[in-house]
C-alpha cells in the first residue's frame, strides 16, 4: 500500500516537472546553456523534448527494476505475486487436465489410468475432494480394495467429503460380507445427508435383513417424507414390516401386539395374502369366525390363492363335504373362471366323491394350462370313477414333470420359497416375494416328458405279462389229490425241492461210478 502511494506521488512529481520544464523550453527563443559537472551544453527546443522523454522512459524502467526485485524477494519469501500466480496457474492448468483425463479413464473403465492420472491431479491440484473421490473409484474398479478403503478414510476426516467417505466404506463393507458394520455405517450416512434416496435404501434392506422392523418403519417413513418413495409403495411395505413384526410378536408370545399389527398390515394392504391368512387365523382364535370370514372374502375378491381358501377351511375344520362345499360358494362364485377357483371346486367336489362334479369343475384345465396340482387331481377323478390303473399312472406320470404353478417366487433372483417371507432367503432382498409361476426350461422338461409313454407302456406291458404267467401256471399245475397234499403237509424241508434233488444227484452219481 505504501509503495503503491509512494509510486503515485513520485509519478505526479515527474509529470508536473516535465509540464514546467516544457512550458520553460517554450519561452525559449534559440537555446538554452545546461551546465553539469562544469561541463556547458548547449539545448535546443527540440533537444530539450528529447531528453525529458528520455529521463520519464527511464524512470519507468527504474520502477519495474525496482518491481521485479520486490517481485523476486517476495516469490522466495514464499509470498504470492506476480511470478507465483503464473506458476499456480500453470499447475491448475495440469491437473484439471489430468483430473479430466482421470474421469475419462474411469468412464472408460480403465481403473489403473484413473489411479494413475488421480495421483497426477492431486500433485497440481492439491484437492482431495476431487483427486480421492477418483482414486478409490479407481482402486474399486481394479479390486484394490485396501487402496480404496485407505482413500475412503482420508475422505471421511474431511468435512466436505465425510459423507462420500461413510458411503464407500458402508459399500465396500457390504461386499465384504460385514453386515453388522454396514449397517452402522448406514445409518450415520443417513444422519448426514438424510434425504439420500440410496442410503434410504440400503439401510432398509439392512435393517429387513437383521429384523430390526421398528428400524426399517422408522427409515421407510423417512423415505415417504422426502418424497423419494410413492406413497403406494410406502403402505405395501410398510405392511410387509408390520407383517414380519406379527410373526415375530406371534412367536414370543404377544397376541395382542401380533393381532394388532397384523390387522394394520391387511388395512394397509388387502392384496398381502399372508396379511389377510394370519389376520383370519387371529380372529379364529378370538372365537370371531365372522370377522375372519370378512377378512377372506374381501381378500379373495382381489385375487384368489390356495392359502386363502386353507384359512377358509380352518373356520369350521369339522364340518361335512357337502356343508364345506356350500359355505364355499361366495368363495367360488366371485372368479367362477379362475383356475384357483376350479381347481378349489373340483378338490370340494373329490371330498363329497362326486367325480363327475369335480371333472365338470375342472374343465380342460389339466389340458389347457397342466400344472402339478391340476393333473394330479385328474388323477384322483380318473380313480373315484373307476379307470383302469394305467390310465390313473399315466395322469400321474404327466404330473410328476409338469410345472408346479404359481408359488412364492423372488423377483430379484428367482428362488422358489415354501412359503411367504419377507426377505428373500436367498439374495436377501427385502419384499421380493410375489405369487407367480417360476420359468421352466422346456429342455428340461423334454427328456422326461418323451420317456413317459415308455414308463407307462413298461408297466403295464410287466401287469399284462406277469397275468400271462399266472394264468399259464394254473393251468399248467395238475390237480391235487388228497394224498398229495397230505404228503407235502408232512415233507418238511425235504418237499421243497432243493433237498431232494441234491439226493437224487448224489445217487445218480454213485451209480454211474459202479
Amino acid at each position: 500500500m505504501l509503495w503503491s502511494l509512494l509510486k503515485v506521488l513520485i509519478f505526479i512529481a515527474i509529470v508536473a516537472g516535465l509540464a514546467i520544464g516544457v512550458g520553460y523550453l517554450t519561452e525559449l527563443d534559440e537555446a538554452a546553456m545546461l551546465t553539469v559537472a562544469g561541463r556547458e551544453f548547449v539545448l535546443t527546443p527540440i533537444m530539450a523534448i528529447v531528453l525529458a522523454l528520455v529521463l520519464l522512459l527511464a524512470v519507468w524502467l527504474l520502477f519495474k527494476a525496482v518491481a521485479l526485485l520486490v517481485a523476486t524477494l517476495r516469490f522466495l519469501n514464499g509470498d504470492e505475486t506476480a511470478i507465483s500466480r503464473h506458476f499456480n496457474r500453470r499447475a491448475e492448468r495440469k491437473g484439471f487436465e489430468a483430473l479430466a483425463e482421470g474421469m475419462m479413464a474411469l468412464a472408460a473403465g480403465e481403473g489403473r489410468l484413473a489411479i494413475r492420472k488421480a495421483e497426477r491431479a492431486e500433485k497440481y491440484l492439491h484437492r482431495p475432494e476431487l483427486t480421492k473421490l477418483i482414486l478409490a473409484q479407481g482402486a474399486e474398479m481394479t479390486g484394490d480394495r485396501k487402496l480404496a478403503m485407505e482413500t475412503y478414510k482420508a475422505l471421511v476426516t474431511d468435512d466436505r467429503t465425510r459423507f462420500v467417505g461413510v458411503r464407500g466404506l458402508m459399500k465396500q463393507k457390504l461386499e465384504a460380507g460385514d453386515t453388522d458394520t454396514a449397517l452402522k455405517l448406514a445409518e450415520k450416512a443417513l444422519a448426514l445427508r438424510p434425504r439420500n434416496e440410496e442410503v434410504q435404501t440400503t439401510l432398509l434392506q439392512l435393517q429387513a435383513r437383521h429384523e430390526d422392523w421398528a428400524g426399517a418403519r422408522a427409515t421407510l417413513s423417512k423415505a415417504l417424507k422426502a418424497g423419494n418413495l410413492p406413497r403406494d409403495l410406502h403402505k405395501r411395505r410398510d405392511a410387509v414390516l408390520a407383517l414380519a413384526h406379527a410373526r415375530e410378536a406371534m412367536a414370543q408370545g404377544k397376541i395382542a401386539e401380533a393381532t394388532r399389527d397384523a390387522t394394520e398390515a391387511n388395512r394397509l394392504a388387502p392384496t398381502l395374502v399372508p396379511a389377510a391368512a394370519m389376520a383370519t387365523r387371529l380372529a379364529i382364535a378370538e372365537k370371531n369366525p365372522r370377522k375372519a370370514a370378512k377378512i377372506l372374502k374381501a381378500a379373495w375378491a382381489n385375487e384368489p390363492h390356495p392359502d386363502l381358501a386353507a384359512a377358509f377351511a380352518e373356520i369350521e375344520p369339522n364340518e361335512t363335504p357337502a356343508a364345506r362345499l356350500k359355505r364355499f360358494q361366495p368363495l367360488l362364485a366371485k372368479h367362477p373362471g379362475h383356475p384357483e377357483t376350479k381347481l378349489l371346486e373340483a378338490e370340494l367336489q373329490i371330498a363329497r366323491e362326486d367325480f363327475p362334479a369335480a371333472r365338470r369343475a375342472l374343465g380342460d384345465l389339466a389340458e389347457t394350462k397342466p400344472t402339478t396340482r391340476s393333473l394330479t387331481i385328474m388323477a384322483a377323478i380318473e380313480r373315484g370313477q373307476g379307470a383302469e390303473d394305467r390310465v390313473v399312472r399315466a395322469w400321474l406320470a404327466r404330473a410328476v414333470t409338469a410345472p408346479r404353478g404359481p408359488q412364492w417366487l423372488c423377483g430379484n433372483c428367482g428362488q422358489v420359497h415354501a412359503e411367504w417371507r419377507p426377505v428373500c432367503a436367498n439374495c436377501e432382498s427385502f419384499d421380493t416375494l410375489a405369487w407367480a409361476e417360476a420359468p421352466q426350461s422346456e429342455a428340461a422338461l423334454a427328456g422326461p416328458a418323451q420317456m413317459l409313454p415308455m414308463i407307462v407302456g413298461a408297466l403295464e406291458d410287466r401287469r399284462d405279462t406277469q397275468a400271462e404267467d399266472a394264468e399259464t401256471v394254473e393251468d399248467a399245475t395238475p390237480p391235487e389229490t388228497d394224498g398229495t397234499r397230505a404228503a407235502d403237509a408232512t415233507a418238511g424241508p425235504d418237499a421243497t425241492g432243493a433237498e431232494p434233488s441234491e439226493d437224487r444227484s448224489s445217487d445218480t452219481a454213485a451209480a454211474e461210478r459202479n
